[in-house]
């Protein structure tokens, strides 16, 4: 009886670590030509955002977990297209400074800092990696960038300062797959 006792305490201790034993779901956009990981159903909603270059769809995919103990706050994808012959992935030097400010924004937006910022890639497409600090340091919002064709991805995760290194988070972050790679 003893060999049964201990895999039933392995199995108890590996499905009570965060993030292992939980079924994350699938969620697939079609619209947006992504798939991801999360721990729940996301929502989806869109809003217009106003640039220089005339208002834009925003499109954005979120979970926000309601339980105060919870790993991380909100998951979150978030895309727009710009006008076709505007921006494409290809325009290295346009998409650098669209990440460089874009980096800038998000601090800026939370009155937090960029604790680093990475290039990164998908492919053939260009992408950056941030993490901005804010509320005094207690937030912590750890974001990927790609830029596919004509869209910006922005892939997020929002923690506190103490749970900013998790699986939760790496997996959700990780697991973003574009379902079709031609638009």
């Amino acid at each position: 009886m003893k060999p049964i006792r201990t895999i039933v305490a392995l199995a108890a201790l590996f499905f009570s670590l965060p993030g292992i034993g939980q079924v994350w779901k699938q969620h697939h956009s079609f619209e947006g030509k992504f798939s991801i990981l999360a721990p729940d159903t996301m929502l989806t909603r869109t809003d217009t955002i106003k640039t220089p270059l005339g208002n834009l769809a925003q499109h954005i995919t979120f979970y926000q977990d309601k339980q105060p103990e919870g790993e991380n706050k909100v998951y979150m994808v978030t895309w727009f297209d710009y006008p076709e012959g505007v921006m494409h992935h290809d325009s290295t030097e346009l998409v650098q400074a669209l990440f460089d400010e874009t980096v800038e924004a998000a601090a800026f937006s939370v009155a937090g800092n960029v604790r680093w910022s990475t290039d990164i890639s998908y492919g053939l497409y260009p992408g950056r990696m941030w993490r901005v600090d804010y509320k005094d340091g207690r937030g912590v919002i750890k974001t990927k960038a790609l830029f596919v064709r004509n869209r910006y991805y922005a892939i997020q995760v929002v923690t506190r300062k103490e749970r900013a290194l998790n699986y939760d988070a790496d997996k959700f972050i990780d697991s973003f797959r574009l379902m079709t790679q031609g638009r």
